[in-house]
């Protein structure tokens, strides 16, 4: 069945149920003579007369009934079908899978989620807290949060955090043996806590900035690590200096288990970003998680 074919079949409904050329014209907002012409053309069509005239009637006939009894139930579907496809769009429902760093999820995502799944049940998130750089397309994800750098350039970057800042502490037992260091370049003679990175492998160099100044430093010491809880503990515990992000190390330093160093170099940069595939609809729920993380940017 072509399309037009559905519609007149739509304005013969309309003016079997009205009995009037000019109540369904009113309701279809179209003329009267249209209405007239789409009848005449698919009556002419089906080859048997679907509707009688006088001055003060309209009626179907035999045909033109049997045809009403067919349509009304079909037209009744198709409007409950696009009522169901309306709900879903105020009460959107559906799973959206995200990758994310472990920061990004306890910090960003875990606290916009938790309200989303609040507001609408019918929602699930997945989050995958990985530190790798994952392949989203790939491994079917909806979108991933990394740091802006990371993100390759063909994909859609949102903001969706604050500036973050690096903060090098140590614990006071250490600098009563060791002393602080006043410039990045005395870490040489330091012992530094190392982070594997989940990314390469390798080891992170840590990254200062200074009155426009960039300035990486490769440190070393007795302890290599993956997990920076285990870095905080250590640390506190006198083993060495560590570089985590500001917010891992605030309870600590607000406790004095460690003390905080070089904060003059450590310049804050741009934050996380929830990035994406180029995609012209986005689905209802997962639009639902960019528009509340874009307000949390």
């Amino acid at each position: 069945m072509r399309r037009e074919e559905l519609g007149d079949l739509a304005v013969f409904l309309a003016v079997a149920e009205a009995r009037s050329f000019t109540r369904a014209a009113a309701k279809l907002g179209t003329s009267q003579s249209a209405i007239s012409q789409i009848v005449r053309r698919l009556e002419a069509g089906m080859g048997v007369k679907l509707l009688t005239r006088n001055t003060r009637n309209v009626a179907p006939t035999d045909a033109g009934e049997q045809l009403v009894q067919t349509l009304r139930p079909a037209f009744d579907d198709i409007d409950a079908r696009l009522s169901a496809l309306s709900a879903l769009r105020e009460r959107p429902s559906g799973t959206v899978r995200i990758t994310s760093s472990r920061h990004a999820a306890e910090t960003i995502l875990w606290p916009n989620v938790r309200r989303l799944l609040e507001d609408y049940p019918d929602v699930k998130v997945e989050i995958s807290v990985d530190g790798h750089l994952t392949d989203i397309i790939g491994d079917r994800f909806d979108a991933g949060v990394r740091l802006g750098e990371q993100i390759a350039k063909d994909m859609i970057a949102v903001p969706i955090g604050g500036e973050l800042r690096m903060a090098v502490v140590g614990a006071p037992s250490y600098f009563a043996t060791h002393g602080q260091p006043r410039t990045p370049q005395d870490l040489t003679n330091h012992r530094c806590i190392n982070i594997r990175l989940p990314t390469q492998g390798g080891l992170y160099a840590w990254e200062f900035g200074h009155n426009g100044r960039d300035l990486n430093v490769r440190v070393d010491g007795p302890l290599i690590l993956n997990d920076v809880r285990m870095i905080l503990t250590a640390a506190a515990e006198g083993v060495g200096l560590a570089c985590v992000m500001e917010d891992q190390a605030a309870a600590y330093l607000s406790s004095g288990q460690l003390v905080r160093v070089l904060e003059d170099w450590c310049p804050p940069f741009a934050g996380y970003h929830l990035y994406y595939p180029d995609r012209r609809q986005l689905p209802p729920a997962f639009s639902l998680l960019v528009s509340a993380l874009r307000r949390r940017g």
